[in-house]
């Protein structure tokens, strides 16, 4: 089936983003983004996505407002999936309800040998559905996000039947296991096989450091030079922009950290390292509040709770998630921010580029050497540590408090010109290029 966008017409974009609003997955931002960065460069956007009953139902995590305000030129398309991961015992079918084992054999059994993933059963539905949209009016591009990477497959079966190019984001790794930087799989895995095809295949492959770049380059270099990095970034849109909120003299400082709330994160090592620095007199009135959900998924959140010392007479409370609406103005209430962020070399969380776009102190509380210090070198107000231990963060707190006691407009404006290179605007405006050439090279433009 022959392919060539016409002159006369916008190039047509195929997006496969599983986890798009109202999810509120840590990587739907920047699927979000991304969408409208093509809407707005003139793309004809299509959005295939999960069942809503999928984020609403199965996992429930759901963040409304994040749907709110999406750009309207946006089509967005929801094909259908199976559940056989997620189904509770009440639900079961009755086939599986009287032979369960069977039933998990042969479920193992297409994982094995369809898609080594527990959502391989959104790929014929996306399948079957891009293909009667594309003949009734043709996609120029294909651009898969991921994880999941059932994306990924359904992406390179649509270039196979269609001939149209696909392009892929790692939001994620596949393969690689970010906290042991290990392989995430034994040799012979499937996924191996499916990793190597969908990235050959691809036109173009994004990253979103350096870093895993680099690790998928030297694992694939037949496709090395049609990899590039796209980092996270923030929309101005969402958080406004900063003003200068002067020093904070005659109260308590307000320390804060925004962002979802995780077992993986150093959470001991954030509240021991609070306690110690609830020593020093700068801070001993200060207080730290934490806003977000607890966990991505609604069965975590019990789990989280006993983890917060909210009655230690530490000053440490737990707020809740905030709308869309109302994070710019949280931001702008706290003194100094906590990058708190699970991870080694090769993480980099989506939340440090608003924290930047605020123009406050920031401390980390990570790993030393992660890729999201990459992003932070250069900015003035950043409080990074050596080590990962309470002192270390302690002192670090101490350094911040003094800052935000004395912060000057000229350190403020440097802070906010570090951040500006990280609009969603300039992080995603050279990838739209990249993949807009991709279809004039094919069409002749």
């Amino acid at each position: 089936m022959k392919d060539r966008t016409s002159n006369s017409r916008p190039p047509r974009i195929l997006y496969l983003a599983f986890f798009f609003p109202p999810s509120r997955s840590s990587g739907v931002y920047r699927a979000r983004a991304t969408a409208e960065q093509f809407a707005a460069a003139g793309w004809d956007v299509t959005v295939h996505t999960a069942p809503r009953e999928f984020y609403t139902k199965y996992i429930g995590s759901v963040d409304e407002s994040l749907e709110a305000g999406l750009d309207p030129r946006i089509e967005v398309s929801r094909p259908g999936m199976g559940y056989f991961r997620w189904r509770e015992v009440r639900e079961y079918g009755r086939f599986r309800a009287n032979m369960p084992v069977l039933a998990n054999v042969g479920y193992n059994y297409l994982q094995r040998h369809f898609f080594p993933e527990h959502y391989a059963s959104w790929i014929p539905h996306v399948v079957a559905r891009a293909l009667r949209q594309h003949a009734r009016k043709r996609f120029d591009l294909i651009l898969a996000t991921g994880n999941p990477f059932a994306s990924f497959a359904a992406a390179s079966w649509l270039h196979r039947l269609t001939g149209v190019p696909y392009a892929l984001d790692y939001r994620d790794s596949w393969t690689l296991d970010l906290f042991s930087e290990q392989d995430k799989y034994p040799a012979g895995h499937p996924a191996w096989a499916w990793e190597r095809r969908a990235i050959e295949g691809a036109a173009v492959t994004a990253f979103v450091n350096e870093g895993l770049r680099a690790w998928h380059a030297e694992r694939y270099p037949a496709a090395a030079d049609r990899m590039m990095v796209v980092p996270n970034g923030w929309e101005p849109e969402i958080l406004g922009r900063a003003k200068y909120p002067g020093p904070a003299v005659g109260r308590p400082l307000r320390f804060g950290y925004i962002g979802t709330l995780t077992e993986s994160q150093p959470l001991s090592t954030l509240f021991d390292g609070w306690r110690a620095a609830k020593a020093h007199p700068e801070l001993a009135d200060a207080t730290l509040d934490l806003y977000g959900h607890l966990g991505f998924y609604k069965e975590t959140a019990h789990k989280m709770v006993a983890r917060i010392p909210a009655d230690a007479g530490l000053g440490v409370s737990h707020r809740g998630p905030l709308s869309k609406t109302e994070v710019g103005q949280t931001y702008q209430s706290l003194d100094v921010l906590v990058f708190l962020a699970a991870g080694a070399k090769y993480v980099t969380s989506g939340k440090i580029f608003e924290y930047m776009a605020t123009g406050k102190p920031i401390v980390s509380v990570h790993a030393p050497g992660i890729a999201a210090t990459d992003v932070l070198e250069g900015d003035p107000l950043w409080y990074g540590i050596d080590r990962l231990d309470p002192q270390s963060v302690a002192n670090a707190m101490v350094a911040a408090a003094k800052t935000a006691r004395d912060l000057t407009e000229p350190e403020f404006d440097a802070a906010l010109d570090h951040a500006e290179r990280y609009t969603r605007a300039n992080t995603l405006g050279p990838f739209e290029q990249r993949l807009r050439e991709v279809v004039e090279q094919r069409s002749g433009r």
